[in-house]
């Protein structure tokens, strides 16, 4: 068997990698922080793949670039049905993991009456009736000075309160820089920032909103935006993997 970075197993299918990990501590530490960073998932060779098929436009529905919109300096591509293998496995065997903690943190705020369903086609059956129909996972990718402003990716009036992302190219080697930014606010406090350094094949798993945090009156909303800080060498290339779906 075949292990890479911090000792995961990068054999068998995704959905065996991902039932591999230790979802209590991932759990925890999403209550936490709003964010938690897994061993590598993909291996070596997936992430290279991934990567590479940034140039061919067959592959992706648009194109952003964002200086035209102010969103930072890079660009990025939503990927067009049906998404690559490996991405649309992500999703499928990721959610139903992550739907158990949306279900909880959305309960503690009472922000639904009707729970997150257990499976993923069944969600994005939901974002349909809204007119959510196009897929959002999506490559990045930033060369030198490069970055992401600070925000929230939300599509439509559906969005599923967890997301991920995934660093492909290999930090010291292919880049210098480009950490992941993670800035939560919460009511009548300073901005709390943390900046996660990825390594090629890692998971990212973060609040597409907020999670709730437990005080003197019962649960309240913190509120959590993402970025990427400047690229000071090389070329970042990153995937995102967003569950609900976009207008």
């Amino acid at each position: 068997m075949q292990t890479v970075g911090r000792g995961l197993i990068a054999t068998g299918s995704i959905g065996a990698r991902l039932a591999g990990l230790d979802w209590a501590a991932i759990e925890r530490s999403l209550d936490d922080s709003g964010w938690s960073r897994t061993p590598p998932v993909l291996t070596p060779a997936e992430c290279g793949d991934l990567a590479a098929l940034y140039d061919d436009d067959r592959r992706f529905r648009s194109r952003v670039d964002m200086a035209r919109y102010r969103f930072g300096l890079g660009e990025y591509k939503y990927f067009a049905d049906p998404l690559p293998p490996v991405v649309g496995d992500l999703r499928v065997e990721a959610y139903p993991r992550l739907q158990l903690i949306a279900n909880r943190w959305e309960s503690s705020l009472g922000q639904r009456t009707r729970p997150f369903p257990p499976d993923l086609r069944s969600f994005l059956a939901i974002c349909a009736t809204r007119g959510q129909r196009k897929p959002t996972p999506l490559l990045l990718r930033y060369q030198e000075g490069g970055y992401n402003c600070l925000h929230q990716d939300l599509y439509g009036e559906i969005a599923f309160p967890l997301q991920l992302t995934c660093v492909l190219s290999r930090r010291q080697t292919d880049f210098t820089g480009g950490e992941s930014l993670l800035v939560e606010q919460r009511p009548r406090q300073q901005s709390r920032a943390d900046a996660v350094a990825m390594e090629q094949g890692e998971l990212l798993i973060f609040a597409t909103r907020y999670r709730p945090v437990h005080g003197a009156r019962g649960y309240y909303r913190a509120n959590l935006r993402h970025g990427v800080s400047r690229v000071l060498s090389g070329l970042r290339v990153s995937l995102g993997v967003i569950f609900h779906n976009a207008e």
